[in-house]
């Protein structure tokens, strides 16, 4: 397949970290004025007026509804992230199937393919990837292809530990592959990583600076954020909520995992989440509601302790219905351990759900070039509202050195 190279696309992204700055006030809080950019970045009104007028020339800002009149002089017009100003890829791995999806600048899926199997396999992920790929843009305009920032991958780490049959991906650069055979800058995190980045990014939103977050799909993961920004860690591991340790000698994957709900069922449960194509029994389903919860719960109440975060964020590719149960079932559990000396947190249910892997592996060049501290992060501003990084870009030259299990 020929390369497809954006022209506008770098390294570090084409954008300045004050353009990043202000894209991602908007994206935060929606459409905004210019007076009000120049009062959240300290910059100063002239500046906020010729950086905005760079990013509507860009193709990444428009001015959106009626002119508002302010206190004093002119009407006020706000200006909005535009959904075409960026395109970006994303390729989610997961145990049962793989999905790529073409997501816009805010966050919405504007064409997915999927591709079922018993498990996956990374030569037939690859040749999924580079043909869903080349269809996916031939049905884009010119314009909108050179719109196209890179390609994110979730996958879990440690996929070789699921058994002999995952075997050939131990060594596998899955991510350099793809990036040779597209000829796009490709960017690979673990899966429940990319899930709560998106959640960061594309949920609901009204999250505090420091959360703890649960993922359960075919396995349990999760993630941890502090000064809202995603901990990766240094082996791109932190919050691997799925591996921590419970009674009895088991993790918290062995518990609360759809896999166990699987197993107890005596069935795959159909891709559909929806409560009725589920159909599960009241006492299995209670029955591991019990259990999911008393391992999540003895979880979140050690990361609590150790990080004193105020909410926990539970989501996962289940049923919303299921998800919620979920969610009460385990602020009751850690509401009744003993928790004297803590400070219980908030539970919540995530928002995004079966989507979330996917838009947060879309969501990775989307941070790359157009966000001001990396990692899924909210800025920190220095002197004047300039944004200060505190540790270097993700580096696109990472081999695929986990690429697994663990969550």
């Amino acid at each position: 397949m020929p390369g497809i190279t954006p022209p506008a696309w770098t390294p570090q992204g084409a954008r300045s970290q004050n353009e990043r700055l202000i894209m991602w006030l908007i994206r935060r809080n929606g459409p905004m004025p210019r007076a009000a950019l120049a009062q959240a970045t300290g910059l100063s009104a002239q500046a906020v007026s010729n950086i905005t007028r760079e990013l509507i020339a860009a193709g990444l800002l428009d001015a959106e509804g009626e002119r508002r009149r302010g206190k004093v002089g002119q009407p006020l017009l706000p200006l909005a992230l535009k959904p075409e100003g960026a395109l970006f890829l994303g390729l989610k791995v997961g145990r049962r199937v793989a999905e790529l999806v073409l997501v816009d600048f805010l966050g919405g899926i504007r064409q997915m393919r999927t591709l079922p199997y018993d498990f996956p396999q990374p030569d037939r992920i690859h040749e999924f990837a580079v043909q869903g790929v080349a269809a996916i843009l031939g049905e884009l305009t010119d314009s909108l292809r050179a719109r196209l920032s890179g390609m994110g991958i979730a996958i879990p780490f440690y996929l070789w530990d699921w058994g002999h049959e995952m075997a050939p991906w131990r060594g596998r650069d899955l991510r350099a592959g793809l990036e040779q055979a597209l000829g796009l800058p490709v960017w690979l995190e673990n899966d429940a990583s990319c899930a709560c980045g998106a959640e960061m990014m594309f949920g609901a939103g009204g999250l505090p600076a420091d959360f703890l977050y649960f993922y359960i799909a075919h396995f349990a993961g999760g993630g941890v954020v502090l000064d809202g920004r995603l901990r990766l860690g240094p082996s791109r591991n932190a919050g691997a909520m799925g591996s921590y340790p419970v009674p009895g000698g088991q993790q918290v994957l062995d518990v609360a995992s759809v896999s166990v709900l699987e197993a107890m069922l005596g069935r795959p449960l159909p891709l559909p989440l929806e409560d009725r194509q589920w159909q599960l029994p009241a006492a299995l389903r209670r029955e591991w509601l019990d259990k999911s919860a008393a391992v999540l719960s003895h979880a979140a109440l050690g990361a609590v302790a150790v990080l004193d975060l105020p909410l926990v964020v539970i989501d996962g590719a289940m049923p919303d219905a299921l998800r919620d149960a979920l969610v009460a079932a385990t602020a009751e559990r850690m509401a009744a351990a003993r928790h004297h000396g803590i400070t219980l947190p908030e539970l919540r249910a995530g928002t995004l759900g079966r989507r979330a892997r996917a838009l947060g592996a879309a969501a990775l060049p989307l941070d790359e070039g157009f966000l001001p501290g990396g990692a899924f992060s909210a800025p920190r501003p220095g002197r004047n509202g300039n944004e200060t990084r505190e540790t270097p870009p993700r580096s696109r030259g990472q081999a695929e050195r986990k690429t697994g299990h663990g969550r």
